[in-house]
Formats: structure tokens, C-alpha cells, sequence
């Protein structure tokens, strides 16, 4: 499933600004919402002050998945942040979603670091399918800008 673009909380930008969410040693995982969350509210910080995690079971578990492959890269100026791509597979009634966070387990509070949403809609995961949110080749989000004089 290819999500939309994924956001930055507010907090994120100066998280990471300050030291306090560091994106190359610290532990990510990625969690699901479902349509009723306030997820996608940007000014939310950590993840005790989101609404509506999509229900333990059904191949969903609380919390949601760590994050493999992470990586915080530079080429050419353009620092990038990437993770292999993470997955859910359903299990007896399946699960309904419809955003996806990732956010900094590592970090106090479990600092929130980005979110999407996974369709226009309510995604619907049936037993035995696989719910899996395809990240940009070109990363979760880059940083990047032209150098001025």
C-alpha cells in the first residue's frame, strides 16, 4: 500500500533541532489509528496524547512494529531518513486502519515523529493478508535546501 507523504509533528522539527530525538542511534517503531484519532493533528507531541490505537489482536499488537533498516543518511547535502518497509499481517477478524505514526521509543516520553495516512479511506485487513505501507524510495522524509551566499 503506498500511504501518503508522510508528516512531522510540530514537536519533531525541534526534537530533532535539539538533540532530543536522535535519528541515527535511537530505537522507531510505527503504530496504527484508526479513522476516529486524532493522529493526524499535528501539534500532538507523544504518544500518550494520541486517541484511538487501532485495537490489540487480530495480528495487530499494541504499540505497532520496531522499525527495521533505519537509516539517517547524507548524499550530496540531502540528509534522509529511511526504514525498510514495516508490515502487519491479520489474523481472525483482521483490523481496520487508517493512519500510521512513527515515533521515537527511545526518547522521553516516547516523542512522535511523523505521520500519514494509509488511504483516503478506512484500510480493511482481512485474515491471513498483509497490511504493508510501502516507504518513498527516496526515504520517510528528507532535508534538504540550496547553500546561499
Amino acid at each position: 500500500m503506498a500511504a501518503t507523504r508522510w508528516k512531522l509533528y510540530n514537536a519533531a522539527k525541534l526534537g530533532i533541532g535539539n538533540g532530543l530525538i536522535d535519528l541515527d542511534s535511537h530505537t522507531f517503531k510505527c503504530s496504527l489509528y484508526t479513522a476516529s484519532s486524532n493522529a493526524n493533528t499535528l501539534t500532538n507531541t507523544v504518544l500518550a496524547n494520541l486517541t484511538n490505537e487501532v485495537a490489540n489482536g487480530n495480528g495487530y499488537t499494541t504499540g505497532g512494529v520496531t522499525l527495521t533498516g533505519v537509516t539517517w543518511t547524507n548524499s550530496s547535502g540531502t540528509i534522509t531518513f529511511d526504514c525498510a518497509d514495516p508490515s502487519w499481517t491479520a489474523s481472525g477478524a483482521g483490523f481496520t486502519a487508517r493512519y500510521a505514526v512513527i515515533y521515537d521509543l527511545s526518547a522521553a516520553g516516547q516523542a512522535l515523529l511523523c505521520v500519514c495516512a494509509l488511504d483516503s479511506v478506512n484500510v480493511t485487513v482481512v485474515a491471513g493478508n498483509e497490511l504493508q505501507i510501502m516507504i518513498d524510495a527516496s526515504g520517510v522524509f528528507t532535508l534538504s535546501g540550496a547553500n546561499t551566499d
